[in-house]
């Protein structure tokens, strides 16, 4: 089984091997990135599978001929882009009058029935910060486990966050504690995302 801690390099040149193990998790490192990337562009649901289907197949195909196999993260983002927004050219295409101009009979408003999609959904600032999403969500993984329980039960979600309290009980440790611990876990996790 492919280890988390494989670069990149490694995974591909193991993939092109022929070893399932780091195909799965080369896809399960990049799953998240590729659907951040095409929710970013507004898709929904079963277009960002389409996004993600496309953006693997292509990959597959094309890894034998990766001239840079240690940038495949930019390979990732640039084709999970591409294939968004060649998903949203094609979908605009497919519109019909009635459904950017409302009914025909003249019921209902007038004008444009919604708003398609800007020209350009995925400005370099949002892929940025998906990318950096996407190398935290990696050190998170790499963490032990007790921290990273203890950075998701502090970090994990604004409106219920849990009391200091609370995490110490199902943490088993003391309260005070809490903070020279998660200062130490966000330093491990500074080093990891650098």
């Amino acid at each position: 089984m492919a280890a988390l801690e494989d670069d990149d390099l490694s995974l591909v040149r193991r993939c092109l091997e022929g070893e399932q193990a780091a195909w799965r998790a080369l896809v399960r490192r990049y799953q998240r990135l590729v659907h951040a990337v095409a929710r970013r562009a507004g898709l929904d649901d079963a277009s960002v599978a389409d996004v993600f289907q496309a953006v693997f197949e292509r990959l597959h195909q094309h890894l034998p001929r990766l001239r840079q196999p240690e940038r495949l993260q930019a390979w990732v983002v640039t084709t999970a882009k591409r294939e968004s927004l060649a998903l949203l050219r094609r979908s605009r295409r497919e519109l019909s009058l009635e459904s950017l101009h409302g009914p025909a009979d003249g019921e209902g408003e007038e004008g444009p029935a919604w708003d398609p999609p800007a020209d350009d959904p995925l400005p370099e600032a949002l892929l940025s910060d998906v990318q950096q999403l996407h190398r935290l969500r990696q050190a998170l993984d790499r963490l032990e486990t007790r921290c990273r329980t203890l950075l998701q039960m502090v970090f994990e979600d604004e409106d219920a966050q849990l009391p200091y309290a609370e995490i110490a009980q199902r943490l088993g440790v003391p309260v005070g504690s809490l903070g020279p611990t998660r200062a130490r876990c966000l330093q491990k996790l500074r080093r990891l995302c650098e």
